[in-house]
Formats: C-alpha cells, structure tokens, sequence
C-alpha cells in the first residue's frame, strides 16, 4: 500500500496541480480530472463526499492493481475534509487506471455521477461505463460480473444491481425501512409502467452509446435520479424496449451502510418529487416507441 503525509504529500499535490495546469484541455470536464493513461475496457464513477476517514483505500487499490482494464473514476463531490488528498494519493497509487475528478462546489450524489459519466465518456474508450457508491455496498468485484455479463449479453442496453433477498445470497437490508421502501417501490413501479424490483440500488452499468443522452442534463430530484434515468430511457426508447432493454442482474453480496440512510424529511419528500417525475416524463412528455438494441421494421438504435 502506498500512503504519504506530511511536506511529501503536498509536495505530491502541487507536483499533481502543476500537471493539470499545464495539460491543454479541450473542455470543462477535463479540466477538472486528472487522466489515467492506460486502455480500459469499463470505467466505474464512484461519487465520494467526505469520505476522508472512511474511503476504503487499501480495498479500491487491491482492485485497481488486480484488474488494469478497469477504470476507477473517483469523483470528490466538493468535500470539506481531505477527501480530496486521498483520492489524489490513490491517483499516484495507480497511475494507469484510477482518474480523479473534482467537483470544487458539493452537488451530490446525483450531479456527482452525472458529471463523472460525462467525464469519462468525454475522455475514454471504454464500452461500458456505470457507477458505484464508494461505501462498498457492492464491491467492485461484483460490479466487474455484472459488466462481463452485459458483454455477454449485447441486447441489452443497461444492466443494474438488484438487492433481491433470496436463498444463497448474502443480502443484509435494514427491516425498519421495509414498510416505507415498499410503498415507495409500489409508487416506482406505477411511474416506470414496468416491473422493476430495485431501482435504487448503487450499481448499474450502461453501454457507451447511451451516456450522453442519460446523462447530458441535470437529473430533477437529488435522491431519485435512478428512477429518472429509467424514465429518460423510457421517454426516448418506450415501455416496451425498457422491458426488454434494461435486466436486473441479482447480487450475491450487499451490506446496508448506516451513513447512506436517508433522513426523515427526505423520505418524506420522494413522493412529491416522484408526482414531480411522473408529471414531467409521463404527462407532459409523451413516450416514443423505437428499438433500444433489437432491429425492428422500423427504426433500431445500435447499442454496440
């Protein structure tokens, strides 16, 4: 493991600053990131906000050097701690393929993986790109199952976890939230028309060719961006090629993490911010019929 403190790190820090500064950049996006130079296969955006005494270092640096031909992007969400340094220090940990992107003003967690897609879509070569929340809920391991899996399995567009509880799986879920989690998923399901069993899970993975569309704009709710994206494929492509196009891919692991709870208030507000939602994608916009990876008669969208 490589960690530096003291005058080293910041000596490392300026000799990073000057390195960005000097980069000709094309546009916003990279200005704000920091390269890996190597060839990458998958790129997983991992939003951090401070995350300064819990970020998982050692555990993200022996999945970085075990698998070179994925892309960590660790995106600082304007932290107030030193989240930053770390991250940067994993950057020099492994060169080749963990870029850095910093958000100088906090967003959340929405805006910060908006903003890290857009990165990597505008900077690398990778075909399948998604995000994962930097908790470790899901591991990277699984994270990197569920991409070969989509390889695998070209027709469809997007492939996300799903915390399904079953025998054989290692799924721990907080109980106390069941009640809430399931009329808000009664709630999902009555917006998106489709059967989903888990939208808000931290784990999804998207062909290229659908990140500039997904993620081009600001998302309208800060919790429920991942019901969004859906609706947003769902607007362009249809019910049924969102039935079709999208799988849910079972987890074998998931650990409920304490600190991504959310607040009473919060939990409060999703219905509101779902009518939100519903009025604007299903009301007001009128969804298209058209191919999310399958040749029709018609129309067909190339996914590859």
């Amino acid at each position: 493991m490589f960690y530096v403190f003291g005058q080293g790190f910041e000596k490392m820090l300026a000799q990073l600053k000057t390195m960005t500064m000097n980069t000709s950049m094309k546009n916003n996006h990279t200005q704000l990131g920091i390269k890996a130079p190597g060839k990458h296969a998958y790129a997983i955006v991992i939003p951090c906000y401070n995350e300064e005494q819990r970020f998982p270092f050692v555990e993200f640096e022996k999945f970085a050097e075990k698998h070179p031909e994925v892309l960590l992007c660790l995106v600082n969400d304007g932290s107030k701690d030193k989240t930053l340094a770390v991250l940067r220090g994993l950057q020099v940990t492994c060169p080749s393929n963990v870029a850095v992107f910093d958000m100088p003003q906090n967003g959340g967690k929405s805006e910060a993986v908006r903003q890290g897609m857009l990165y990597v879509h505008e900077n690398y070569a990778a075909k399948l790109i998604g995000f994962l929340d930097a908790d470790l809920a899901t591991l990277p391991d699984e994270w990197l199952q569920m991409a070969k899996y989509k390889e695998n399995n070209p027709k469809f567009g997007a492939v996300v976890g799903s915390r399904i509880l079953r025998l054989g799986a290692d799924i721990n879920r907080d109980d106390s939230r069941s009640f809430a989690s399931s009329m808000i998923k009664k709630l999902i399901k009555k917006i998106l028309r489709a059967n989903f069993q888990d939208t808000q899970c931290g784990a999804k993975i998207f062909q290229r060719s659908l990140v500039p569309f997904l993620f081009q704009k600001q998302f309208n709710t800060p919790w429920l961006f991942d019901v969004e994206i859906f609706l947003r494929l769902q607007e362009k492509f249809g019910k049924t090629t969102l039935q079709k196009g999208v799988l849910e891919y079972p987890l074998m692991h998931w650990t409920e993490i304490g600190n991504s709870r959310l607040k009473l208030k919060d939990t409060i507000r999703i219905p509101f911010q779902l009518m939100k939602l519903y009025y604007q994608y299903q009301i007001k916009s009128k969804p298209k019929t058209m191919a999310l990876g399958v040749q029709t008669s018609k129309t067909a969208i190339s996914l590859n």
